[in-house]
Protein backbone atom coordinates (compact mmCIF):
# COMPACT_ATOMS: atom_id res chain seq x y z
CA UNK A 1 0.00 0.00 0.00
CA UNK A 2 1.20 3.68 -1.11
CA UNK A 3 2.73 5.31 1.75
CA UNK A 4 2.67 8.66 -0.19
CA UNK A 5 0.63 8.83 -3.11
CA UNK A 6 1.25 10.56 -6.13
CA UNK A 7 -0.86 13.50 -5.57
CA UNK A 8 0.73 14.06 -2.26
CA UNK A 9 4.48 14.72 -3.41
CA UNK A 10 5.62 18.49 -3.74
CA UNK A 11 4.73 20.15 -6.83
CA UNK A 12 7.64 20.32 -9.33
CA UNK A 13 9.62 17.68 -7.33
CA UNK A 14 8.85 14.23 -10.18
CA UNK A 15 9.15 17.28 -13.19
CA UNK A 16 12.93 17.98 -11.68
CA UNK A 17 14.23 14.85 -11.86
CA UNK A 18 12.60 14.25 -15.18
CA UNK A 19 14.54 16.89 -16.46
CA UNK A 20 17.79 15.29 -15.18
CA UNK A 21 16.52 12.01 -17.22
CA UNK A 22 16.28 13.80 -20.18
CA UNK A 23 19.89 15.57 -19.77
CA UNK A 24 20.88 12.10 -19.23
CA UNK A 25 19.04 10.47 -22.31
CA UNK A 26 20.94 13.23 -24.51
CA UNK A 27 24.17 11.97 -24.06
CA UNK A 28 25.83 9.60 -26.54
CA UNK A 29 25.18 6.93 -24.09
CA UNK A 30 23.18 3.71 -25.28
CA UNK A 31 19.22 3.92 -24.21
CA UNK A 32 19.70 0.26 -24.19
CA UNK A 33 22.60 0.58 -21.71
CA UNK A 34 21.29 3.04 -19.53
CA UNK A 35 17.80 0.51 -19.05
CA UNK A 36 20.10 -2.21 -18.23
CA UNK A 37 21.88 -0.43 -15.41
CA UNK A 38 18.93 1.25 -14.01
CA UNK A 39 17.93 -2.36 -13.53
CA UNK A 40 20.88 -3.62 -12.40
CA UNK A 41 20.70 -1.03 -9.82
CA UNK A 42 16.84 -1.58 -8.98
CA UNK A 43 17.37 -5.21 -8.30
CA UNK A 44 20.44 -4.28 -6.05
CA UNK A 45 18.19 -1.82 -3.94
CA UNK A 46 15.06 -4.57 -4.04
CA UNK A 47 13.04 -1.48 -5.71
CA UNK A 48 9.91 -3.54 -7.08
CA UNK A 49 8.57 -0.71 -8.32
CA UNK A 50 11.77 0.23 -10.65
CA UNK A 51 12.23 -3.52 -11.14
CA UNK A 52 8.99 -3.73 -12.70
CA UNK A 53 9.00 -0.68 -14.74
CA UNK A 54 12.47 -1.20 -16.04
CA UNK A 55 12.03 -4.90 -16.90
CA UNK A 56 8.89 -4.01 -19.09
CA UNK A 57 11.06 -0.92 -20.97
CA UNK A 58 13.76 -3.42 -22.06
CA UNK A 59 11.29 -5.99 -23.16
CA UNK A 60 9.48 -3.07 -24.54
CA UNK A 61 12.59 -2.24 -26.97
CA UNK A 62 13.43 -5.94 -27.72
CA UNK A 63 15.94 -7.19 -24.71
CA UNK A 64 15.83 -11.19 -24.48
CA UNK A 65 14.45 -12.85 -21.99
CA UNK A 66 17.96 -14.71 -21.48
CA UNK A 67 19.31 -11.80 -20.69
CA UNK A 68 16.63 -10.43 -18.34
CA UNK A 69 16.21 -13.00 -16.22
CA UNK A 70 20.61 -13.59 -16.38
CA UNK A 71 20.98 -9.62 -15.56
CA UNK A 72 21.12 -10.51 -11.87
CA UNK A 73 23.86 -12.98 -12.32
CA UNK A 74 25.54 -10.85 -15.03
CA UNK A 75 29.89 -11.71 -13.84
CA UNK A 76 28.67 -15.88 -14.57
CA UNK A 77 27.08 -15.37 -17.88
CA UNK A 78 28.39 -14.74 -21.59
CA UNK A 79 25.42 -12.94 -22.50
CA UNK A 80 26.49 -9.09 -21.86
CA UNK A 81 29.44 -7.42 -23.66
CA UNK A 82 32.52 -6.40 -22.36
CA UNK A 83 31.48 -2.85 -22.45
CA UNK A 84 28.06 -3.21 -20.65
CA UNK A 85 29.82 -5.56 -17.87
CA UNK A 86 32.42 -2.29 -17.20
CA UNK A 87 29.17 -0.34 -17.25
CA UNK A 88 27.51 -2.97 -14.91
CA UNK A 89 30.31 -3.19 -12.33
CA UNK A 90 30.39 0.37 -12.00
CA UNK A 91 26.69 0.51 -11.48
CA UNK A 92 27.27 -2.07 -8.50
CA UNK A 93 30.74 -0.53 -7.35
CA UNK A 94 28.52 3.36 -7.04
CA UNK A 95 25.28 1.89 -5.89
CA UNK A 96 26.80 -0.36 -2.98
CA UNK A 97 29.22 2.32 -1.73
CA UNK A 98 32.34 1.73 0.68
CA UNK A 99 34.07 4.32 2.40
CA UNK A 100 36.42 4.52 -0.30
CA UNK A 101 36.85 5.71 -3.90
CA UNK A 102 35.94 3.87 -6.62
CA UNK A 103 38.19 1.07 -7.28
CA UNK A 104 41.07 1.73 -9.62
CA UNK A 105 40.89 -1.31 -11.82
CA UNK A 106 37.06 -1.07 -12.47
CA UNK A 107 37.94 2.46 -13.05
CA UNK A 108 40.64 1.85 -15.76
CA UNK A 109 38.43 -0.46 -17.70
CA UNK A 110 35.52 1.85 -17.63
CA UNK A 111 38.17 4.26 -19.63
CA UNK A 112 38.38 1.33 -22.32
CA UNK A 113 35.17 2.13 -23.35
CA UNK A 114 33.84 4.98 -22.26
CA UNK A 115 35.27 8.44 -22.60
CA UNK A 116 35.56 10.69 -19.38
CA UNK A 117 32.16 12.98 -20.75
CA UNK A 118 30.50 9.21 -20.81
CA UNK A 119 31.48 8.26 -17.49
CA UNK A 120 30.47 11.48 -16.18
CA UNK A 121 26.94 10.66 -17.63
CA UNK A 122 26.94 7.01 -16.48
CA UNK A 123 28.01 8.02 -12.77
CA UNK A 124 24.85 10.49 -12.66
CA UNK A 125 22.70 8.39 -14.45
CA UNK A 126 23.61 5.17 -11.82
CA UNK A 127 22.98 8.08 -8.86
CA UNK A 128 19.86 9.19 -10.50
CA UNK A 129 18.07 5.82 -10.32
CA UNK A 130 19.84 5.07 -6.79
CA UNK A 131 17.31 8.47 -6.24
CA UNK A 132 14.44 7.32 -7.78
CA UNK A 133 15.11 3.89 -5.64
CA UNK A 134 15.05 5.28 -2.51
CA UNK A 135 11.85 7.62 -3.33
CA UNK A 136 9.73 4.34 -4.21
CA UNK A 137 11.12 2.50 -1.46
CA UNK A 138 9.54 5.61 0.79
CA UNK A 139 6.22 6.26 -1.25
CA UNK A 140 5.70 2.11 -1.44
CA UNK A 141 4.11 2.95 -5.05
CA UNK A 142 2.06 -0.49 -6.28
CA UNK A 143 4.69 -2.42 -8.57
CA UNK A 144 3.09 -3.92 -11.92
CA UNK A 145 1.21 -0.53 -13.01
CA UNK A 146 3.79 1.03 -15.08
CA UNK A 147 2.72 0.73 -18.82
CA UNK A 148 5.56 1.63 -21.24
CA UNK A 149 4.95 4.97 -23.15
CA UNK A 150 4.85 3.69 -26.97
Amino acid sequence: MEKIAYQDIPDGMFQKLNNLEDFINQSLLEKSLLKLIKLRVSQINGCAYCVDMHHKELKHINETELRLSSLVVWRETPYFSEKERAALNFAEELTILSNTPINNKIYNTLETHFSKKEISFLALAITQINTWNRLMKTFLFTPGNYKVNS
